[in-house]
């Protein structure tokens, strides 16, 4: 904020209350503490405003400090700044310790602004954090079903790529409701009947019914997550759609990038503008290595991962699709970069790039083209194109060098 500073409010906020700590440049302090309820941050805010304070500031604590700032944005400028970087300033820790010394930070303009999403972007956000952490709980329920058909030797894997897939649900709800093998084949499709032999061996054996009763409740669970994360699917492309139709069209243009990572760059990273370049970008969501520096010595450390895990979980994953995309510019870099760092290095490198580039077709409103411009089949042929201009040069080098010997021959006789 601009101009200088009498006096600030910090703030150490917790689940069920606030301590709130008034510093001005007189050296005058007042603390209080007021409830985490809708009467305690009315409360607080009646304080701040009769006390004409300058600025608010607090720590980016979970979502506690989501309801406080509502109430005051609209009152005075409200701060909320890294925790981490707040700690740093102080070895003591008690609730008013905290409190003073966010208050003495903002007093003094040391507290860097975290980027605060406006309320609809944070609800659109939440919904693509919580279908990510139903996914990974619907993982492990999987993973569980897993553990019981090993347990009593169903090695349904050996027949269908995935057990989980419409068939694999059929002899698993077969399985644990006591259906006979011919029922439960006529219950498949008829692609997966024609290894009706290999699936009577597998299931020729009976289940305990513990296993049948677990099973089936993973089935159930399962059901349920599914048609939950339907419904979370559903709200988030509503809002990607109506609201960012043209970044979305954008991000899909980049190998790697569906509809679900588009989407999940949009809610995590917000607006791409608000970066001045692709490497801060790329540096905000912690992606780049850590740095130091001593007696002009130079020591490259592992990536930061200071910002979103979700971001950079979903960049991980489109880096991984990316590599694997056939005759693309980014398979090519991946490829090279694997030589020499290996692959997981090699990935969270491609990440990066993918961030730098995603951030330059945003800001620029340019769909992504591939610079290679080949397709399948001429991979090979480039490269034997290249080797042959190379060896043209070389031979023009060779013939050059001759040249001029040659002529310094010359004009030394003469």
């Amino acid at each position: 904020m601009d101009g200088e500073i009498n006096k600030s409010c910090g703030l150490d906020i917790h689940k069920r209350f606030v301590i709130a700590t008034i510093l001005s440049r007189s050296g005058e302090k007042q603390q209080h503490r007021f409830a985490r309820d809708d009467d305690g941050i009315l409360d607080l805010k009646n304080l701040v405003t009769s006390e004409k304070c300058d600025v608010v500031a607090c720590e980016s604590t979970s979502d506690f400090w989501v309801p406080i700032y509502e109430a005051l944005i609209d009152h005075l400028p409200v701060i909320v700044g890294n925790a981490r970087d707040m700690k740093a300033f102080t070895h003591k820790k008690t609730d008013k310790i905290d409190s003073e010394v966010i208050a003495k930070l903002a007093l003094n303009k040391m507290v860097q602004p975290s980027r605060v999403f406006p309320k609809k972007h944070r609800e659109f956000r939440s919904y693509v954090r919580l279908r990510l952490t139903l996914v990974r709980k619907r993982t492990d329920i999987k993973n569980e079903a897993h553990a019981i058909l090993s347990s009593e030797m169903l090695h349904l894997g050996d027949v269908l790529t995935d057990i989980f897939g419409k068939n694999g649900r059929a002899i698993l709800a077969g399985i644990s409701s006591g259906k006979n093998i011919d029922q439960i084949i006529e219950s498949l499709s008829p692609n997966v009947r024609k290894k009706s032999v290999q699936i009577r061996e597998i299931l020729d054996r009976e289940i305990s019914q513990s296993a049948a009763i677990r099973l089936q409740i993973c089935l159930n669970l399962i059901k349920h997550l599914d048609e939950e994360i339907e419904v979370l699917e559903r709200e988030i492309f509503n809002y990607a759609y109506q609201k960012h139709k043209r970044e979305m069209e954008i991000l899909m243009s980049v190998p790697g990038i569906g509809e679900l990572g588009a989407a999940t760059l949009i809610a995590e990273i917000g607006d791409f503008r608000d970066f001045p370049t692709g490497d801060k970008l790329a540096s905000w969501l912690g992606i780049v290595p850590n740095v130091y520096q001593s007696a002009d010595k130079y020591h490259n450390g592992r990536i930061t991962k200071r910002g979103s895990k979700v971001a950079r979980w979903i960049l991980t994953q489109i880096a991984q699709a990316a590599a694997r995309k056939k005759n693309s510019r980014l398979k090519e870099f991946f490829n090279r970069k694997k030589k020499t760092i290996g692959y997981a290095k090699a990935i969270i490198a491609l990440a990066r790039k993918i961030a730098t580039i995603i951030w330059h077709l945003i800001t620029n409103d340019e769909m992504y083209e591939d610079e290679t411009g080949y397709q399948k089949g001429e991979v090979k042929k480039r490269k034997i194109v290249e080797a042959e201009i190379f060896s043209v040069d070389e031979r023009i080098t060779i013939i050059s060098g001759i040249i001029a010997i040659m002529g310094k021959k010359e004009g030394e006789s003469t």
